[in-house]
């Protein structure tokens, strides 16, 4: 139960955060208690997945700047759909609304461009503080990349604080739609950890999209289409020509930031095959960036479920590349978590990024609060 500082006192707060993905599954929504520091307690998680139909009308909003029309329709589902999953997500835990202070909002980014300091997440904060009954920090992004950052990736300081006791450089891999890394060197005299930070490449989404057009299903589960197929080398080559793989880290990228068309004269499984081997290989270009070369990488988010992928990092890599279930996280729910302990940083008014993790000049806080009204 919350005090009158609205914590539990001993200073962690119970708070719940959601994420919609790149890759366009479904809502990820996360029961929390954090400091909004070191402390993260994992209370409950679940995923609501979404149906083909609002799927398809969310797909049919990337890319866009506007706010009205069907972008301000799809805005609205998406709102409720959250809000529901906030209701769900606190009945299966047995936690009544009155005993979370904050929601952290990812909202769905439906644009990304930060060289021309562009980024656009969908969500209505305020209609879900309404719905709920609990007070909402969304809009993430968009203070750092006005201040001159990427807005991404915004997880590594939450990879840093679960990450105490792992031996370092230890590199966490979040494979969505497009992938990122937190690389975390070792612990410094005062406790501070070193962090660096960049989207490695394109993760599921150039891959989901291929089997989706090929009337295969909306993903390829576990792999099993590309390990089927042949890595084509040109096409593989003329995908990692893209001159963002020289750029060094930090930087980010949208999700349709890579052209497909040297695998579209492939069959379905030499694409799916070579596609695979474009993330993997964008992965191990990152570490030419990297202050050192990690000892270890864990790997979160639903790319680790893909065991032709997984086996492509290993390969590459050299060093362990396991799921970072191993180490007692839940891997499908750390984006979720990290939205949580980004809201409650929000609130204390603690940085979000810095420097290193999306080049913004100064640490950067960054969110916008709506209270309860």
């Amino acid at each position: 139960m919350k005090n009158r500082d609205g914590d539990d006192g001993e200073g962690l707060r119970a708070v719940v955060g959601l994420m919609s993905g790149t890759s366009m599954d479904g809502i990820d929504a996360a029961l929390l208690r954090t400091d909004g520091r070191e402390r993260v307690e994992a209370l409950s998680f679940l995923t609501i997945p979404y149906d083909d139909g609002f799927r398809a009308r969310l797909r049919g909003c990337l890319g866009r700047t506007d706010h009205g029309g069907p972008v301000a329709e799809v805005e609205r589902e998406l709102t409720d759909a959250h809000a529901d999953a906030v209701r769900r997500l606190l009945d299966q835990a047995g936690v009544a609304p009155a005993d979370v202070e904050l929601i952290g909002f990812h909202g769905h980014t439906i644009h990304h461009d930060s060289d021309r300091r562009l980024t656009r997440q969908i969500g209505d904060g305020a209609r879900l503080a309404a719905a709920t009954g609990i007070a909402v920090v969304n809009d993430f992004r968009s203070a750092d990349v006005a201040a001159g950052g990427q807005g991404a990736p915004l997880v590594p300081l939450f990879h840093r604080a679960l990450a105490h006791g792992l031996a370092r450089p230890l590199a966490v891999l979040n494979i969505g739609g497009v992938a990122n890394v937190s690389w975390i060197g070792p612990e410094a005299s005062d406790g501070e950890a070193e962090v660096v930070a960049c989207d490695t490449g394109p993760g599921n989404a150039l891959i989901d999209d291929w089997v989706l057009r090929h009337g295969l299903g909306r993903f390829d589960a576990g792999g099993a289409l590309a390990a089927t197929g042949q890595v084509d080398g040109p096409a593989l080559a003329a995908l990692m020509a893209h001159p963002w793989f020289g750029r060094p880290a930090p930087k980010s990228l949208d999700r349709d930031a890579f052209d497909p068309a040297p695998v579209a004269a492939l069959s379905a499984a030499d694409g799916a095959a070579t596609l695979t081997a474009f993330t993997a290989d964008s992965v191990a270009r990152v570490v030419a960036h990297l202050p050192a070369p990690p000892v270890r990488w864990l790997v979160c988010g639903g790319g680790r479920h893909n065991a032709t992928l997984m086996a492509m990092l290993a390969g590459r890599l050299g060093v362990p590349v396991d799921s970072a279930d191993l180490v007692g996280w839940d891997g499908d729910a750390l984006e979720a978590q990290a939205f949580g302990y980004l809201a409650v940083r929000s609130r204390l008014g603690l940085p979000l990024s810095l420097p290193a993790t999306t080049g913004v000049p100064a640490p950067q806080c960054g969110g916008v609060f709506h209270p309860v009204a």
